[in-house]
């Protein structure tokens, strides 16, 4: 499984859209820094995946979802690939059944994670301005159970060929 998280929040970033000809479409916007994160794992080749919504990105939270993704798949020992974050490295001792694996240094181009994260803006946040981070964090929530419950989505986003041709 390839690892990763991102920052969502109140502060949006108005986004290209369509309208009729000759009409200017107006976009809500505002400026307000107000974040949450989401822990994604993923696995390019069976498109399983997994998140949580937690409220920073520090080593604690990072122990949460590693203790997690143990709990989740507790008969299986998982392959867990991750860039060299300092909550990342930080995590020294794993839970039993997670062996952790980090990416080469500024290559987030390798992590089909990233993919998922664009995919969940453009489909779920796109020209949304929130009144609270609760209401960021709902549509959040929904968008997480959308790609975990849609294996053959999270397939085609994340199946990098050097990846599905590996044995």
């Amino acid at each position: 499984m390839f690892e990763d998280e991102a920052r969502f929040g109140r502060i949006n970033d108005p986004k290209r859209c369509w309208a009729p000809e000759g009409i200017r479409p107006t976009v809500p916007s505002h400026f307000v820094r107000e974040y949450t994160y989401v822990y994604g794992a993923v696995c390019p080749k069976d498109g399983k995946s997994d998140f949580l919504i937690l409220p920073n990105m520090r080593t604690d939270c990072m122990k949460i979802f590693l203790q997690e993704l143990s709990v989740r798949y507790a008969n299986e020992v998982v392959l867990l690939v991750l860039d060299g974050a300092s909550n990342h490295k930080a995590c020294s001792a794993p839970p039993e059944n997670i062996l952790m694996v980090h990416l080469p240094p500024y290559c987030p181009e390798l992590n089909p994670v990233e993919h998922i994260w664009e995919d969940m803006r453009e489909k779920h946040f796109k020209n949304l301005a929130f009144d609270s981070l609760s209401g960021v964090e709902k549509v959040l929530n929904s968008a997480c159970i959308a790609y975990e419950s849609n294996h053959e989505l999270v397939r085609s986003i994340s199946g990098f060929h050097w990846i599905l041709n590996t044995v």
